[in-house]
């Protein structure tokens, strides 16, 4: 999105609840996802700028416009070496460490939440599905909820036990795995 007013310019991502799609259940992780994001000021995590409601009273947010590409794309357009890739890596790692101190989970790290901008700056986004790990209330942002990327979830989301920091751990291990071996953990390899 971009500014309409002319005062200046700014180009944003905007995240807007569709019309039909506002259940009570989808609104409630909304909100949790804007509340997730605004604890969160790190280079390498989107950040959130502003929130709101629409006149016809859809809640939306704006973020940090990414113009990047999943950080598998990026390492094999650029045929990057094993130490860059493993650079990339670390900066991932601690901006999910960061959110881990922030007491947040992400529960959905896959390749396409971790964009790698042209200059090579790492963004972790999307925290739609996120938990706070201090969240005493119950409703959607439940460590039970189904919601996940199953080739990239841990045995425990798989299996509806409680998600942990650790869950998130094992994720980016898959990341890594497919960062270095050009392939999913879980796929066999190309004849």
């Amino acid at each position: 999105a971009e500014r309409a007013d002319g005062q200046f310019e700014q180009r944003v991502a905007l995240k807007l609840i569709k019309r039909g799609m506002d259940s009570d259940a989808i609104l409630a992780r909304f909100h949790a996802e804007r509340r997730i994001l605004a604890r969160l000021q790190h280079e390498s995590i989107a950040r959130l700028l502003d929130g709101g409601v629409t006149p016809d009273g859809r809640p939306y947010f704006t973020m940090e416009y990414v113009d990047g590409v999943a950080i598998t794309d990026y390492c094999t357009q650029r045929q990057l070496p094993l130490s860059q890739r493993l650079q990339l890596s670390c900066e991932v790692c601690a901006a999910v460490q960061y959110a881990h101190g922030n007491l947040v989970v992400h529960r959905d790290l896959k390749p396409g939440n971790i964009l790698v901008t042209r200059d090579g700056a790492v963004k972790l986004l999307d925290f739609g599905i996120a938990r706070l790990l201090d969240d005493t209330e119950e409703g959607i942002t439940r460590s039970g909820q189904r919601v996940m990327t199953l080739a990239y979830a841990s045995p425990e989301q798989v299996r509806g036990d409680p998600v942990t920091t650790a869950s998130d751990v094992y994720s980016l291990g898959v990341v890594l795995y497919e960062l270095l071996c050009g392939r999913h953990p879980h796929r066999e390899p190309a004849s």
